[in-house]
């Protein structure tokens, strides 16, 4: 069981024992940060605003509503409620923000940014609906790539982690309150949240494998613009107990508000004491990122320049011209090890990290995947020996199926031996065997293989 963190009465900061005890925490994968909108700032015509501030003057504006004649600063609720109260459609709120939102292109905020380069954090949950999150992680961690794996709960769609946490192969956002779509199925309104809020805490409309871990780690609430009750419930919802039990597990709430609201801060002395009060969500995160980076120091703070060999996890659609790698579950250290070699001779190369092998959709996805990639590598071992059946086996049959249609003598198909398997009496396809078969040990890329293949691509796409 985690120790709880040292907390007394809320206070404006942390002192240095509960800062080392966070720290610790955080190096053990025992936080998860819940984002909120008060860390949304954002370069704007008039200079850097708050994200949902902006939003809601452009909305009001593309929805025809007399902002002047709402409370100053309107927010999104202030403009979806007159918009419905003159008899407004309702959808065309929701689609309305998605277009001013993508035509915006918002570079992540600075906080965003500090946050994503502590590669302790592996479990994002956000209350907010944009993209800047899982933009900000993909710049600092993956050098752009979309190797973020994004999920957005809804009432009418209960998404849930994959995986245990333990076994997550990349960083998760979690839109909580959902993610920005044309569609109504994401937080804007007073209204909405009320209906999110519901929806978590049915029996059946959960993501329980989420609330197990928002139960027994350690939370930190930035930027959070939940004001005193509802500041209450959700501490109340993700814990799934009284506070006033014990519980080995504390929480922070980083934001600009919390410590002005002196009936929350009441009630978090005499009923909630693991709960600490951080004022100002910035600098929370600001200081944070310092000590973070400090206690790290410099040749462990994220730098993908330095190792080139470093794994870098597929992105999440296949980019276009890149190398298909068929494998076989058991054989994933290896092909990391292969990817982070075709990387670093810049080689771009996509399979499917999380292995389902179930559904239609899956099925289809792959099958397109292998339609349209440059170059199919199998990885040939022990472990594709052994086993009679397996989903790659199909990507192989799929692959089998293309090169049928590609002229003799052009070359698809690239085996790859991992291990002392002998290509000429392996079990595998006769087309195949029609191939010179590369032995990279261990997943190893030399040299000659990646130069073979930069020749191929090359000549392929000029």
């Amino acid at each position: 069981m985690s120790s709880p963190l040292p907390i007394p009465a809320p206070h404006a900061t942390l002192d240095e024992d509960a800062w080392e005890d966070l720290l610790n925490f955080i190096e053990e994968r025992r936080v998860i940060p819940i984002i909120g909108p008060e860390l949304l700032k954002v370069d704007t015509e008039t200079g850097p605003r708050l994200l949902y501030d902006w939003l809601a003057e452009k909305l009001a504006v593309k929805l025809a509503v007399d902002a002047s004649r709402l409370p100053q600063p309107c927010t999104l609720n202030d403009v979806v409620c007159w918009f419905l109260s003159s008899r407004g459609r309702r959808e065309e709120a929701y689609t309305r923000l998605r277009s001013i939102f993508r035509e915006a292109n918002f570079a992540p905020p600075q906080a965003l940014r500090q946050l994503a380069q502590i590669n302790d954090f592996d479990l994002f949950v956000t209350t907010t609906f944009d993209s800047l999150l899982e933009q900000a992680i993909n710049a600092e961690r993956f050098q752009g790539a979309q190797s973020t794996d994004v999920i957005a709960y809804s009432p009418n769609r209960v998404a849930d982690l994959p995986t245990e946490r333990d076994r997550l192969q990349r960083p998760v956002v979690y839109h909580l309150l959902g993610r920005l779509s044309a569609s109504p199925t994401y937080v804007i309104s007073d209204e909405d949240t009320l209906e999110f809020i519901c929806a978590l805490q049915s029996e059946h409309l959960t993501p329980e494998k989420l609330f197990h871990e928002l139960e027994h780690n350690h939370l930190l609430f930035i930027g959070s613009n939940f004001t005193n009750w509802l500041a209450r419930l959700f501490l109340r919802m993700a814990k799934r107990r009284r506070l006033s039990d014990p519980r080995d597990v504390g929480e922070v709430l980083a934001d600009n508000h919390s410590r002005n609201d002196g009936r929350l801060m009441s009630f978090l002395q005499q009923v909630s004491v693991r709960t600490r009060v951080y004022s100002g969500a910035e600098k929370f995160v600001d200081e944070l990122h310092r000590r973070w980076t400090i206690r790290r120091g410099p040749a462990q703070v994220i730098d993908l320049g330095v190792s080139a060999q470093r794994f870098l996890p597929p992105e999440r659609e296949m980019p276009d011209n890149a190398v298909f790698i068929s494998y076989a579950r058991e054989d994933l250290p290896a092909v990391q090890k292969l990817k982070a070699g075709l990387d670093a001779a810049g080689i771009r190369t996509w399979f499917d990290l999380e292995r389902l092998e179930g559904g239609d959709d899956y099925d289809r996805k792959i099958q397109r995947n292998i339609a349209r990639c440059s170059y199919f590598i199998p990885i040939i071992s022990t472990t594709t020996e052994r086993r009679l059946e397996g989903y790659f086996r199909r990507e192989w049959s799929y692959a089998i199926d293309r090169a049928r249609n590609i002229a003799d003598g052009a070359i698809f198909i690239l085996p790859v031996c991992i291990d002392e398997t002998d290509g000429g009496t392996a079990r595998v396809p006769e087309k195949f065997k029609a191939v010179h078969f590369t032995h990279l040990p261990g997943g190893d890329v030399s040299p000659e293989f990646a130069r073979r293949l930069q020749d191929f691509l090359s000549a392929r796409h000029g």
